[in-house]
């Protein structure tokens, strides 16, 4: 897959991240697979997949849709732990991903090797490489190391404290001044259909939604909050 394909197959449409957690209901690949299946016939444009459930669910997905699959491992909570080295990005593409996803923010990687070693290696392997940033400084330095798509995935993670209730679209603007040809995903804290499309609207070429399709257990909580305030 070339990054005009994979920008011709998501703009203006949705990329549904199916992912669960250690302990949650869903963590299984089998769960994970049928959560993609169900996405597509529901309009899904492509799947972000992997996390915690890394290599197994990365592969189980992308044999089982017909769409472009964003793969990605998880490795812990802290720093960067998203696909955080040259070989957990290796792997993600060598599990059938046509795009990497890996932390492309400033902070250090665990294996001591720049950005660009992954970004290079992913491209030998023959993916694209999608580059999950918190700022603007980020998504820039991202975009000259050769990343093929930038992502807001991080943005309101990397600082103290919990990060905001709501997605930081005023970033997708900025992202979109300063790299008007880039293929730019929204992602994080996009809960809403009106908030997804305010994504359109400031610049973003396509927009991540996770935890408001896929997580029954977020979304029930919601619900359950509501029916029960005063």
């Amino acid at each position: 897959m070339t990054s005009e394909s994979f920008s011709e197959a998501v703009a203006g449409r949705l990329i549904v991240s199916c992912q669960a957690g250690e302990g949650h209901p869903l963590r299984d690949t089998g769960a994970i697979v049928r959560m993609a299946r169900a996405a597509v016939g529901g309009g899904a444009a492509a799947i972000r997949c992997g996390g915690v459930g890394g290599v197994p669910d990365v592969a189980g997905v992308a044999a089982a849709v017909d769409v472009p699959v964003v793969g990605l491992t998880k490795d812990g909570k802290d720093g960067v732990f998203i696909t955080p080295t040259v070989e957990a990005a290796r792997a993600v593409a060598a599990a059938g991903a046509h795009v990497v996803a890996a932390d492309a923010t400033f902070r250090p990687r665990p294996d001591g090797r720049p950005l660009a070693a992954s970004i290079e290696a992913v491209h030998d392997a023959g993916a694209l490489f999608m580059a999950d940033v918190s700022s603007l400084e980020e998504g820039v330095a991202a975009a000259e190391a050769g990343a093929d798509a930038i992502a807001t995935t991080l943005a309101g993670y990397t600082d103290p404290g919990p990060p905001p209730d709501g997605p930081d679209v005023d970033l997708v603007r900025a992202l979109r001044a300063a790299l008007p040809d880039a293929l730019l995903v929204a992602e994080g804290r996009y809960h809403s259909p009106a908030a997804a499309a305010s994504a359109i609207e400031a610049g973003a070429t396509c927009v991540v939604v996770g935890t408001a399709i896929t997580d029954p257990q977020w979304i029930t909580s919601r619900f359950a909050a509501a029916v029960s305030a005063p």
